[in-house]
């Protein structure tokens, strides 16, 4: 038996996509590393950090200007110097997590000029990536996750079957490749009809950095269909539990503020 799709409200929708497309809730100013701008920063976030000097004397972290606007420049090896700054911030209590895991730091074209701790991404406006995947059985209904209830970002909501991070070592198909087994125990190899849905990017203020993050995170979506008889299992401990809902259970749950807000995005596409 096939479950049929409702019909998404349109106020919904539209509250939704304000949501994902926030302003910061201050001013910031642009990070550079060299010539290439790698983040953004509320303008005297960074007064508050002591940096050693690099071994040629310069400071790492110097405030300047640059045809008329003022910002932060990090100076020497991106990855370095972005690693001791994140070390100072963790030290300080303003980064989040702290997860030993680098992700890539994209310059303003997307070019990837070195990595950085993810616990210092927000709190430095560092642009990430992410990649979810949506997995529906034959029948129509979608398995989901329940995010485990001590994970530092959205504990206990519902999640897509499969989200996580493109870490800094990752394409985004590695990405979907370990996350598919690490989250539900699931060789993407074994799924039906894998491909991908789509691209979405959320812009909003953050906690991390004391209130000072912000969040700027292309999503990479793919669907599937996961074969009778599969049932995800998780690996990592990041997950409490899944289930099967059918797509007006899922809706009720989004528009009940039970997703995290990335997952109702994406299932807001794929039914839209």
């Amino acid at each position: 038996m096939a479950f049929p799709l409702p019909t998404l409200d349109p106020d919904y929708l539209r509250i939704l996509r304000a949501a994902a497309m926030q302003p910061p809730m201050r001013p910031r100013v642009p990070l550079w590393a060299g010539e290439a701008v790698i983040g953004s920063v509320e303008p005297e976030f960074l007064s508050q950090i002591v940096l050693p000097p690099l071994l040629d004397g310069r400071e790492q972290l110097l405030k300047e200007e640059r045809s008329g606007v003022v910002g932060w420049h990090l100076q020497g090896e991106v990855t370095a110097g972005l690693n001791r700054l994140a070390a100072v911030l963790h030290a300080m209590g303003l980064a989040g997590a702290w997860r030993d895991e680098q992700l890539a730091v994209p310059d303003a074209q997307g070019q990837v000029v070195g990595t950085v701790e993810r616990a210092a991404v927000r709190p430095l406006g560092i642009a990430t990536r992410a990649v979810h995947l949506v997995g529906q059985a034959t029948d129509g209904r979608f398995w989901v996750q329940q995010r485990a209830f001590d994970k530092p970002n959205d504990p206990g909501l519902w999640d897509t079957l499969v989200g996580g991070m493109v870490a800094g070592t990752d394409t985004v198909a590695t990405a979907l490749v370990r996350e598919t087994w690490e989250e539900a125990g699931l060789h993407v190899a074994d799924l039906q009809a894998v491909r991908h849905g789509g691209q979405l990017r959320t812009c909003r203020p953050a906690r991390d950095g004391g209130g000072a993050g912000y969040v700027v995170e292309d999503m990479d979506w793919y669907r599937c269909t996961v074969p009778d008889g599969v049932t995800p299992v998780n690996q990592d401990g990041e997950v409490a539990c899944f289930a099967l809902m059918d797509a007006h259970e899922l809706l009720q749950k989004m528009q009940n503020q039970e997703f995290t807000l990335e997952a109702a995005l994406i299932q807001a596409a794929l039914l839209a």
